[in-house]
């Protein structure tokens, strides 16, 4: 029996012990500020276009605060290597010049449990290499109050996102341009039309990617050619050649140019320059046509997907759609990231498809000219990671 009590004693000390334990964290937790998050990584992608972000920090205490509580922060680039011993990765500070803390101090007033808001500038970020990872180590340096160790710290890391996410499918589907700024695309004398697409297959006689049937239009295939060799088709002439070839399931970026004066017509692949060709035609191209669906004798329009009948879809995805009014060079064509991403406001670019909406029949026209595509039948949107990375 003595030795039951005893027994009995010491579970009665160990449970009141654990409770007290417990009282006394909750009662530390209750006098100690912490960063309000539901993370202490905050991970932020660079994309093209976007030179600079913000975030926002606050910090919060778990009962009304019974004075004015002033805290203050800082980067501490020390902490980089606690982050990559704790997330496993290969981060390196994010330099100076990148970020700003304008101010470093907070206070959670009196009768408030959250503190009034810090925000970090983020900036310069089109600088930053795309192949490495960054990390900005935001920490409490100072408090009147203590701060929680396991979240007095919050981690923004920042790396190189895919440019492009989205793109979309249009087998046995079509893209139309009810134009509302038609000027931009008539009265071309010069011009680079682009896609980059991925096809499933070339089977149809004839694959188009864009343009107005009989009158200039880029598509794949046609009667007595390989179902696979581009050909491009004018009102007086057509340009192709047997190294005009499109391979199918891969991305592949397209670009054509069109010279009025010399009827040359350029075609490259991925980058690189195929066999030139002319046409006798020598007048600008319009494709500001006014869409319709072109029966009972109406002129025929711009389309993405079509030309002449339902079966000369594109079977396969597309995005990254451009016309401009000017013939770009080799080297702009060949430049670092071209084939998935150009500046909406670049020189000479009239309309920007990038495909990328992710949702909806409605294309975003990316330029300011406003004209915005839409698809025949409801698109499927893709995911995807372009460019695709090395293995």
């Amino acid at each position: 029996m003595k030795h039951f009590y005893l027994f009995f004693t010491i579970i009665l000390l160990a449970t009141i012990r654990l409770m007290s334990s417990c009282q006394d964290d909750m009662e530390t937790f209750d006098t100690k500020v912490y960063i309000k998050s539901d993370s202490k990584v905050g991970t932020l992608l660079l994309k093209k276009g976007v030179n600079s972000l913000e975030r926002v920090i606050q910090s919060e205490i778990a009962t009304p605060a019974s004075y004015d509580i002033k805290i203050s922060y800082k980067a501490e680039a020390a902490l980089v290597d606690v982050y990559n011993s704790s997330y496993y990765d290969n981060a390196i500070i994010l330099p100076e010049d990148n970020y700003e803390l304008p101010e470093t101090e907070v206070t959670i007033l009196k009768g408030s449990t959250k503190s009034t808001e810090l925000t970090v500038y983020l900036k310069n970020l089109e600088l930053l290499d795309r192949e490495l990872v960054y990390v900005l180590p935001i920490t409490i340096a100072d408090a009147d109050i203590p701060a929680l160790e396991s979240a007095r710290t919050i981690y923004y890391v920042i790396k190189g996102a895919a440019l492009i996410n989205t793109v979309a499918n249009i087998s046995e589907n079509s893209v139309y341009v009810a134009w509302k700024k038609p000027s931009v695309v008539n009265r071309l004398y010069r011009l680079t039309a682009e896609a980059l697409i991925r096809a499933d297959k070339l089977d149809n006689q004839i694959s188009t990617i864009m343009g107005i049937e009989g009158k200039f239009i880029i598509r794949i295939g046609d009667a007595g050619l390989p179902s696979n060799q581009l050909q491009v088709a004018t009102e007086d002439g057509s340009a192709t050649f047997s190294d005009w070839i499109i391979p199918v399931k891969r991305w592949v970026h397209i670009a054509v140019t069109y010279e009025y004066s010399t009827g040359l017509i350029e075609l490259y692949v991925d980058g690189k320059k195929k066999t030139s060709q002319t046409v006798d035609f020598r007048s600008y191209v319009n494709w500001g046509i006014a869409h319709s669906d072109e029966s009972n004798g109406k002129p025929r329009c711009f389309w993405i997907g079509y030309s002449y009948n339902k079966e000369r879809y594109l079977d396969g995805d597309i995005c990254e759609c451009r016309v401009w009014n000017r013939v770009l060079s080799e080297e702009e064509i060949n430049a670092k990231d071209h084939f998935y991403y150009v500046v909406p406001d670049s020189p000479g670019l009239v309309a920007y498809w990038k495909l990328d909406d992710a949702g909806g029949n409605v294309i975003k026209d990316h330029t300011a000219n406003g004209n915005n595509a839409t698809a025949s039948s409801a698109l499927q949107w893709k995911v995807v990671e372009l460019p695709l990375k090395d293995k």
